[in-house]
């Protein structure tokens, strides 16, 4: 048996390993190599450039703007999802009503959870249906037809919301909050759950408060799952693509522009289209970004595994 352990191993992960290399690791050195060029739309011929399209990054206004916006995200969206998600969930484990053990939570919660889960289901295209008509910028849109029944926004004037530099960040913002707080606050729930609940019956013994039971009993037994969380969603922040694309498709005037619809636009969009070699230096460096900041959370909230 144990001779024939390694043929086993070997057989068993050379297929899965095969199909990862060839449709993973394959394009990714490709787009690294493509970066070295100076590859275009109109020729299949190319040559290589070396770091001239990197350089051409640096001096892209529109580009740098794109990296501001997507690091914006890439802080704000797990800051304000986690904290959210962290809330409810424990409101609704031990949020309810003090009994004797006084760790109950809210009635209903399963339905709650159901409720709060929904968002992150619907596919991007209904997200942005129904986002784009909540935020019409005419008196048509919802946000600006209530705005103006109760008085609030002159009917001649209705804000521009997605079509306003200033607001359009942080209306997609909310609706990326929106989407995600639902899940992370179910994967917080079942971290919860496995909490014995004698930690919490001896917390409030002590007589600790809700506010202390959270902050010195729940937040550090849930630190493994809030870094996993925290590495998840800072990429998805810096990822955004669908969301922005099918919303304001990165404007008004590059107000919304994120790296991802960057990409987009410089290899098949925008005012010059068909730029693959500069497309590719562009994607090298989203993943190297994204790759360095993720091991830079995951060694920021590491730390020695806590087990009870």
């Amino acid at each position: 048996m144990q001779r024939g352990k390694y043929p086993f191993i070997v057989g068993f992960l050379a297929l899965p390993v095969l199909v990862y290399v060839v449709f993973m690791i394959s394009p990714f050195v490709q787009t690294a190599h493509y970066s070295f060029t100076d590859w275009g739309a109109r020729t299949t011929e190319f040559d290589y450039i070396g770091l001239e399209n990197y350089l051409e990054l640096a001096e892209d206004e529109v580009f740098r703007k794109a990296f501001g916006n997507s690091l914006f995200f890439f802080v704000s969206l797990p800051l304000i999802t986690i904290a959210l998600a962290l809330f409810f969930a424990f409101m609704l484990n031990v949020g309810g009503r003090g009994n004797r053990a006084g760790v109950r939570g809210v009635f209903g919660s399963s339905i709650y959870q159901v409720i709060f889960f929904f968002p992150f289901i619907l596919s991007i295209a209904i997200v942005a249906i129904v986002w784009g008509a909540i935020f019409r910028t005419d008196r048509h849109g919802l946000a600006n037809a209530i705005l103006m029944g109760v008085g609030l926004v002159d009917e001649s004037r209705p804000l521009l919301f997605l079509s306003d530099p200033r607001a359009v960040k942080w209306i997609l913002l909310g609706v990326a909050v929106w989407g995600f707080t639902g899940f992370f606050m179910v994967l917080f729930s079942a971290a919860m759950a496995a909490i014995p609940k004698d930690i919490f019956e001896a917390a409030v013994l002590d007589g600790a408060k809700r506010g202390q039971q959270f902050f010195r009993v729940t937040l550090p037994l849930l630190r493994d799952t809030i870094s996993v969380a925290w590495v998840y969603l800072g990429i998805l922040g810096l990822d955004m693509f669908a969301l922005v694309y099918a919303l304001s498709q990165g404007g008004p005037n590059f107000a919304s522009e994120v790296m991802a619809t960057r990409i987009y636009d410089t290899a098949f969009g925008g005012y010059r289209p068909g730029q693959f070699g500069l497309a590719c230096a562009m994607g090298v460096t989203l993943a190297l970004f994204t790759l360095v900041l993720a091991i830079i959370q995951l060694r920021v909230l590491r730390r020695d595994r806590i087990e009870y």
